[in-house]
């Protein structure tokens, strides 16, 4: 019997969320499976993967073949590279100390590279929120400035016309001329 490690759709249309399951290579995609060895999350950033580490190692070891996406997965996650690493041991190219090391470095440099990435998007998202902020307090301030000059330009004409109806008001007294002094 061929097996496969392949993905199984679950969730809503438009939001997809993946079992990563290992299945007879004949059964369809949501169909029949033999075990489930993790989950797959495209929907955030970074995607996240929640994966059984050994079972997956001894699937891959076995003969079970991924499929390409979940091929990027393992890989990402380094059972690829434990098995080639173990072929080695196996081989008496190195011993399984050796490996190890190799393998505890590799996956010292994958989380800080991974770590490097979340700050540089949390960075991203930062300056992205500020040059909005900063936007929205532009645009605020040019609609209070124009809110202020129609209000003083409502104040100086509602002092205008105040002006205008007292003078309207109060009649006019006949001025007296003074004769000037000769």
């Amino acid at each position: 019997m061929a097996t496969k490690i392949r993905l199984q759709r679950h969730g809503r249309k438009g939001y997809a969320f993946y079992h990563i399951v290992i299945a007879d290579s004949r059964a369809p995609r949501d169909g029949k499976f033999i075990e489930r060895i993790g989950t797959y999350n495209p929907n955030i950033d970074p995607a996240t993967v929640d994966l059984k580490f050994d079972r997956a190692l001894y699937w891959v070891s076995v003969g079970a073949q991924p499929t390409d996406t979940v091929r990027n997965i393992l890989s990402n996650e380094g059972v690829l590279l434990k098995k080639h690493l173990l072929g080695g041991v196996a081989k008496g190219a190195f011993s399984e100390m050796e490996a190890e090391n190799k393998f505890a470095a590799w996956k010292q440099a994958k989380q800080s590279e991974k770590s490097a990435q979340i700050s540089k998007a949390s960075e991203v998202e930062r300056a992205a929120t500020k040059a909005k902020l900063d936007s929205e307090k532009a645009v605020n301030k040019a609609k209070a400035e124009a809110l202020a000059s129609k209000k003083a330009e409502a104040a100086a004409a509602k002092a205008t016309a105040a002006a205008e109806t007292v003078a309207e008001a109060v009649p006019e007294a006949p001025v007296e001329e003074v004769p000037a002094a000769e």
